[in-house]
């Protein structure tokens, strides 16, 4: 493998390896690792169907379902198709909305999510460019930079996440295709307690863990200190230096690490512009510190 770093520490491209095939042992620890380091890994001119991309993403985690379970490979819940294109029949062959807004996949959940793969297979373009880039914003690097008075006051402390609020932020927006959750599906995933910072399970060090798509309030603060703390958080992670935006080609397979990086998918395409991308969630189920070394 041939390893290509980005800017600022955030982001490479990984060329030499075709991941339709199993992973061996070193190549596996070596993109673990790479993960951790660089929080996106860019594999392009891959070429992968449903099963070949749940077998690449669950070496690394079981793989989710996602609770609103809209749209999916047939016979394999666990791959979410991502589209704005729709059958002969006029319906939607895919969710033309996901990750639209700042968030961390899965925070909302008790159980949190290692990292989750993308792989291209059509990308929106207009005048020979590629539209609907993927940004991602450094958590480690946002931690690191926080002033101490910042980092003793939030020192053990924890933010209630929740599913519902980004969920209704996106259904908001013109176009969107989805209902309000049912009472079912919010009981599935009820809000849930989050450290503010944790440490990262392959790189060893601490992350700043609260994102403005599920982070509600911290617990034990006022709550016009919570909401003051939480946008001096948010208003913190969003500066540039953090920021590193990926432009899709057909066939690039984008790994990002959930834990180490907020993302958010830029909707600047339009509906005869099409997109089709396949996705799986890898939750955070192993010893990555062990598999690692």
């Amino acid at each position: 493998m041939n390893i290509t770093p980005n800017n600022a520490g955030l982001g490479a491209r990984i060329e030499g390896i075709d991941l339709a095939r199993p992973l061996s042992a070193e190549d596996y620890r070596t993109v673990l690792r790479a993960l951790g380091h660089y929080g996106v890994l860019c594999f392009p001119r891959q070429d992968l169907d449903a099963p070949q991309l749940s077998a690449f993403g669950s070496r690394f985690g079981e793989l989710e379902v996602n609770v609103a379970n809209l749209f999916h490979a047939p016979g394999h819940p666990e791959v979410m198709i991502l589209s704005n294109q729709k059958d002969a029949e006029g319906k939607p062959v895919g969710l033309n909305d996901a990750g639209q807004g700042w968030h961390t996949d899965m925070s909302y959940s008790t159980e949190i999510a290692l990292a989750n793969a993308l792989h291209a297979k059509q990308v929106p373009q207009r005048n020979g460019k590629p539209l609907g880039d993927t940004q991602f914003r450094n958590m480690h690097a946002a931690y690191d930079d926080l002033p101490a008075e910042v980092v003793e006051r939030l020192e053990g402390r924890v933010a209630v996440h929740d599913f519902e609020k980004f969920w209704d932020m996106v259904r908001q927006r013109p176009g969107s295709i989805r209902g309000p959750l049912t009472a079912a599906q919010k009981a599935k995933k009820p809000p849930v307690r989050q450290p503010i910072f944790r440490i990262h399970p392959v790189t060893g060090r601490r992350v700043l863990y609260c994102n403005p798509g599920y982070a509600m309030w911290i617990e034990g603060l006022e709550r016009s200190e919570s909401d003051a703390l939480l946008e001096y958080l948010f208003l913190h992670q969003s500066q540039p230096q953090y920021l590193y935006s990926h432009a899709w080609t057909p066939g690039d397979l984008l790994m990002w690490d959930n834990i180490g990086t907020t993302h958010n998918a830029v909707a600047d395409y339009a509906a005869d512009e099409p997109r089709f991308i396949l996705r799986v969630q890898v939750m955070a189920t192993l010893d990555y510190a062990a598999l690692a070394a």
